[in-house]
């Protein structure tokens, strides 16, 4: 294991992360990965300590991830479920979160279709001065930490199995496609990829990367970072200037030029609030990853998405399930590593 020190209480955005928590955060999971491919897949690592999972929106991977992560770590297991709790009855959040305390929790993992939730819990445990830690397992259009760090780690691993660290991507061209209006995994992985010193190009139709999109990301503190948010450029005769990191794009051709890492992300319908396409069969057409388009990147790039997926719609099934260029199952596997990882040390400083 990394010997840093972890000095982090709580996982909750990836806005204020440094290289070394990044690299921290990398290198115990490349340990963790190692333990997965044992026989004996357990460690005792968390032994007598509580791992609540506070899921308030449906999820498969990301709670099937956590709940086997902590399992892994031999802590014991809480999963909650809104429809079949006492929430029904008109029981608050924080009131359901401070029943889980008095069971004796260590480590909340929260996720709300409400963004905001998971730092007020926080906030919570801390005016209780109690040391109980949460982690951000997805929280409305804001973010997803861990999803942006399991896509770190499975682009680093592959790049350098055996040492991944965030210097890795510099210089990098990754293409982040699709719903990213609504993709609280598009913002977290802007934060790792620029931290990164990637160049980081964002490409959907202005129906789901509006301008505010851009001043979003300027007044969520990202100015204080050296780099440059480019003017919307909307043909690929757009001239960049050498600082720049983040690009945003109303076409898909620009953003796959040389890419090494193309991105795709969910078409998130249950958050339209509006109708934003004329129709599924000409988003695909316009910004459906296929392998023709995939001819415009780099001939060694890879596929990531962080599912779950509308084969046909984001990326052709064909494409998806192939192993030449998807990295979308090293993703589900990056997953546990990762999130033992960061149970591991947010719980090591508990025992």
């Amino acid at each position: 294991m990394p010997t840093t020190t972890w000095n982090r209480h709580h996982i909750l955005s990836l806005a204020d992360f440094t290289t070394t928590e990044y690299d921290t955060v990398l290198q115990t999971a490349a340990s963790f990965q190692e333990v997965l491919s044992r026989r004996t897949k357990k460690v005792p690592t968390l032994q007598g300590q509580v791992v609540a999972n506070l899921f308030f929106e449906p999820s498969t991977r990301t709670r099937s991830s956590f709940e086997i992560a902590a399992k892994r770590l031999s802590a014991d297991t809480l999963n909650f479920a809104a429809a079949t709790s006492s929430m029904t009855k008109g029981e608050t959040i924080l009131d359901t979160a401070k029943t889980y305390l008095a069971m004796g929790t260590d480590i909340m993992v929260v996720r709300h279709r409400e963004a905001g939730v998971p730092n007020a819990i926080a906030a919570e445990m801390d005016r209780l001065g109690v040391r109980v830690s949460v982690l951000n397992a997805g929280d409305g259009q804001h973010e997803h930490p861990s999803q942006a760090l399991l896509d770190l780690f499975t682009i680093c691993t592959l790049i350098d199995p055996d040492h991944p660290r965030l210097k890795l991507l510099k210089g990098k061209k990754i293409a982040i496609v699709g719903d990213i209006l609504h993709s609280r995994v598009a913002r977290s992985n802007i934060w790792s990829l620029i931290a990164s010193g990637a160049e980081v190009h964002l490409a959907a139709p202005p129906t789901l990367l509006p301008k505010l999109f851009a001043e979003f990301i300027l007044e969520s503190g990202i100015r204080s970072q050296e780099f440059i948010i480019s003017s919307f450029p909307l043909s690929p005769s757009f001239s960049t200037s050498p600082n720049q990191q983040l690009f945003l794009h109303w076409q898909l051709e620009p953003a796959l030029q040389n890419a090494d890492f193309v991105m795709t992300l969910r078409l998130q319908k249950e958050r339209m609030t509006a109708h934003l396409l004329p129709s599924l069969r000409e988003y695909h057409q316009l910004f459906g990853i296929t392998r023709t388009k995939l001819q415009l990147c780099k001939p060694n790039v890879k596929v990531l998405h962080p599912g779950p997926v509308n084969r046909g719609v984001e990326i052709s099934s064909e494409l998806m399930d192939d192993p030449e260029f998807s990295l979308i199952q090293s993703q589900v596997t990056s997953g546990v590593a990762v999130r033992m990882a960061l149970l591991y040390l947010l719980g090591s400083g508990k025992a």
